[in-house]
This record gives C-alpha cells, sequence and structure tokens, in this order.
C-alpha cells in the first residue's frame, strides 16, 4: 500500500463501460489518482469528466505503445494499483475458427498482459510495493465448447499471473487474478434483471478489487473468485 501522506496512482488499461468504468470511479472516490488507457480515448470523455482521470490512447498489444504508457505514468508516480482489463473474443464451431481472429484474441489477453505487467513491474520493484491485477472470467478455469480461443487467452493470463506471483511478490508486488464467473451487468439490463441477482454489479466488482488492493502482505490473495448469488458452477 502507499504512504498515507500522498495520492495512490491507479492504472486501468482496457478502460471503457461496465467494469473498467467502475474501477475508475471506486478508485477516485478512495483519493486514487487515475490513468485509463484504451486504443480510443474519446469514448471516456464522461468518465474523464466524472473521474478527473486523465486518458491516454494505448494499444495493449504493441510493445512501443506500452512502454510509452508508462512512461508517461512515470511522470505522475509509480502506479501503486494497476489492472490489466484488456481482451478479445471470437468463438464459434472449432472446424470454422478464423486462425487471425484466433491470433487477435490470443495477442490481446496473453501478449497484451504480459507487456503491461512488463513495463508496471519495471517502475513497481524498485519501490517493492503495489499491485498488478488480472481480470479473467469463467473461461481462465473452464473451456467451454465453440469458445476455444477465449479458453486459451484465459487460460494463459491466468497462468501469466501465477508465474508472476512466484516472482514478484516476495518483491514486494502484490499479483492477483479475478475469475469474473458470470456476467456483469451493464445499461442494457432492465432494473428487473439487475434486482434478480443473476448479474455481477461492476461496483461490487470494483469494490473487491480494491479490498485486495489494500490486503495485508502476510494474508495476500492471489486469486478471487466471484459470481452472483444464484450463478450455477
Amino acid at each position: 500500500m502507499a504512504d498515507a501522506n500522498r495520492s495512490e496512482l491507479a492504472v486501468i488499461v482496457g478502460a471503457g463501460s461496465g467494469l473498467s468504468a467502475s474501477l475508475a470511479r471506486a478508485s477516485a472516490a478512495a483519493g486514487m489518482k487515475v490513468v485509463l488507457a484504451a486504443r480510443r480515448t474519446e469514448k471516456l470523455a464522461d468518465l474523464v469528466k466524472e473521474t478527473g482521470a486523465t486518458a491516454i490512447a494505448c494499444d495493449a498489444t504493441k510493445a512501443a505503445e506500452v512502454a510509452a504508457l508508462f512512461n508517461t505514468v512515470a511522470k505522475q508516480g509509480t502506479p501503486d494499483l494497476v489492472v490489466f482489463n484488456a481482451g478479445y473474443r471470437t468463438r464459434g464451431p472449432f472446424l470454422g475458427l478464423d486462425p487471425v481472429e484466433v491470433e487477435k484474441t490470443l495477442i490481446s489477453s496473453a501478449f497484451g498482459g504480459f507487456l503491461v505487467t512488463q513495463e508496471a513491474a519495471k517502475l513497481m520493484v524498485p519501490k517493492g510495493k503495489g499491485s498488478i491485477f488480472f481480470t479473467g472470467a469463467s473461461a481462465s478455469v473452464k473451456g467451454y465448447a465453440q469458445s476455444a480461443p477465449f479458453a486459451m487467452a484465459k487460460f494463459a493470463l491466468r497462468g501469466l499471473a501465477q508465474s508472476l506471483a512466484r516472482e514478484l511478490q516476495p518483491k514486494g508486488i502484490h499479483v492477483a487474478h479475478f475469475v469474473i464467473d458470470g456476467g456483469i451487468a451493464s445499461g442494457a439490463h432492465s432494473a428487473e434483471e439487475r434486482a434478480a441477482g443473476k448479474w455481477l454489479d461492476p461496483d461490487a466488482i470494483a469494490a473487491t478489487y480494491l479490498d485486495v488492493h489494500r490486503q495485508q502482505r502476510s494474508a495476500w490473495s492471489l486469486e478471487m473468485e466471484l459470481r452472483p448469488w444464484v450463478e450455477n458452477f
């Protein structure tokens, strides 16, 4: 955790609506400075105005752009919390999958996670503190039919988290992977649907991320599973 005498700095990669927006709001409400990274920053205008965040254009699959992102972040300070929330998904019958789309899925989730973590760790390890979090899915632990590319990508991201935890946690960096095991509520869902409890509330997920970020290092979590109370698993 950061010194009480200064604001913490949160970097959310793959920012947009839904969970990442809730993470931005929760971080800002906690007094943190927030940096939002996305391919297209124009979609973040309202969120930036609401949270006071800084938006930076970045394709998380491009090494040069990720390096440039963290060079800019470093001007504000060393990040205390980095959340990798980027990804891409293609699905369909295995025999009909487009190899180009499969490659894009793997690069967006797995390789992008590697690039972001490597640049974040360059800043965080010398300070010996901070959190690096990965957003996973049901597919991180279960390969569903007609969803092979997504399972491959999310399994890889989970493996990255496990490996990094073993390497970086002894250096003071809290690494955690979050299995979001269910659908996340959005503006497309009615109030009745939300009230039924079938969908995960993105604000509740964001609150859990911050709770894990604040864990005392003698009892760190590596993985958290979150699902609606009515979800089958």
